[in-house]
């Protein structure tokens, strides 16, 4: 992980990827799952900028669904979905900084861990949803679930899945808003990218005192887009490594790994999220990478990279990168 020690975080964060303390959150500590990210909830954990927290996260379905006869609409209750641990509060964290969460590692938890995939009526990109009204009948409830390991996602005797894990859910707290756990906007939110797993780094901004993280939602593998709704969501005990970037005003969530940067958009329809993440990409690089603007925006037609983290939640995600051998300066 040599990157790491050129990378924002490193270079600019309080900590300068030093580490401090190792917090655990367990279950039991967390006590009470939220289903909303915002200023009201009682903080569960105070670090400092160069702290590990290990979490424990529970699946999308907070463990209700244990079997495949186990069908969504009788054992969940809309929109109670997708259990995030938190709200952590960051010392010295304050509107204008930026909380920088390095994804360290993401391991199976529980005795032979299994993931669960399934089919709800009226979610999904390829049905009639609330949003996308249609009178054709819901598609069939379907589950399935999924014997894993950190050596593969057995998805059955025929297929074998990478295990390539993310973090579906991660975000500081908006400003004044509580904003439901489905829902990714400007704070982050439901993200569901795939690039947001173990040697990430996402910087989010904070807009409230603390910063306030929320995480959850871990998914085993998933493929650009979430196309039925839903990936192998899967209980994880989840290390990151957390910092602090202050006076780093950012609009937007941003990635970095070894070979990327990536600005996040969130936005209904899936165009405006793509405008979004490439015109923040765009305004990244004039400003902190020494391109002009217009040369910027040409050079991205050429060489820019798309990311497409979910289209189905209320908005969808959109990352759109460059390569940091661009970024090299002159």
């Amino acid at each position: 992980m040599n990157w790491r020690k050129d990378s924002i975080m490193h270079r600019r964060g309080v900590a300068r990827g030093d580490f401090g303390e190792t917090h655990e959150l367990t279950e039991a500590r967390q006590g009470k799952f939220h289903y909303t990210m915002g200023p009201y909830s009682t903080p569960v954990l105070h670090i400092r900028p160069g702290d590990r927290v290990v979490v424990e996260t529970r699946d999308a379905f907070g463990g209700a669904i244990k079997t495949e006869r186990d069908l969504p609409t009788q054992k969940l209750t809309m929109p109670f979905v997708n259990p995030q641990n938190g709200p952590i509060m960051i010392e010295g964290a304050e509107k204008g900084d930026a909380v920088a969460v390095f994804i360290e590692s993401m391991a199976p938890r529980g005795h032979n861990p299994r993931g669960t995939c399934c089919m709800i009526p009226e979610f999904g990109a390829l049905t009639g949803t609330a949003y996308t009204a249609t009178l054709n009948d819901p598609l069939p409830e379907v589950v399935r679930k999924i014997d894993l390991d950190e050596k593969g996602v057995y998805w059955s005797p025929r297929v074998t899945l990478p295990y390539r894990p993310h973090i579906g859910t991660l975000s500081c707290s908006p400003e004044i808003d509580s904003i439901n756990s489905l829902t990714p906007d400007s704070h982050g939110g439901n993200m569901d990218l795939p690039d947001m797993g173990p040697g990430s780094i996402t910087y989010l901004p904070v807009r409230s005192e603390g910063g306030r993280v929320f995480i959850g939602d871990a998914h085993a593998c998933q493929g650009d887009g979430e196309v039925c709704g839903v990936a192998v969501e899967y209980q994880s005990l989840t290390t990151i490594h957390v910092d602090l970037i202050k006076g780093w005003n950012i609009d937007w969530p941003r990635l970095e790994n070894e070979d990327v940067i990536m600005a996040i958009g969130s936005a209904r329809p899936l165009e405006d999220a793509t405008r979004i993440a490439y015109r923040e990409l765009v305004r990244w690089m004039a400003k902190e990478y020494g391109y002009d603007k217009w040369d910027a925006y040409m050079m991205l037609s050429q060489c820019g990279r798309v990311r497409l983290g979910n289209f189905v939640d209320p908005k969808y995600t959109v990352g759109a990168a460059i390569s940091k051998k661009y970024l090299a300066p002159v």
